[in-house]
């Protein structure tokens, strides 16, 4: 409540975010192109352990999740992609 009065009175130098956060407009830029510096990066990190996966694997990785339904496969797979997931949250906050 108080913060949205804050922002009321300073005027038109305030953005809200989605969260309720106000933040002066000069700022906004900036954690946007972080925010997709960011993103940029995760996605990076999850195709290239992706890939160091399927080198690493003796076999197919995508036959053996999609024509075996090798369940373990898919869920060690998703620990990876959720532990990188992890580090770059850990990164962006600081």
């Amino acid at each position: 409540m108080l913060i949205n009065q804050v922002g009321a009175s300073i005027g038109s130098t305030l953005a809200t975010t989605t969260f309720g956060l106000v933040v002066p407009l000069d700022q906004l830029a900036n954690l946007l192109v972080l925010t997709l510096a960011f993103t940029i990066v995760g996605l990076i990190l999850f195709a290239f352990a992706f890939w160091i996966m399927n080198k690493v694997a003796p076999f197919s990785v995508r036959k053996e999740i999609e024509d075996d339904q090798n369940t373990a496969l898919a869920i060690v797979m998703g620990s990876v992609i959720i532990g990188i997931a992890l580090i770059v949250a850990a990164a962006v906050h600081g």
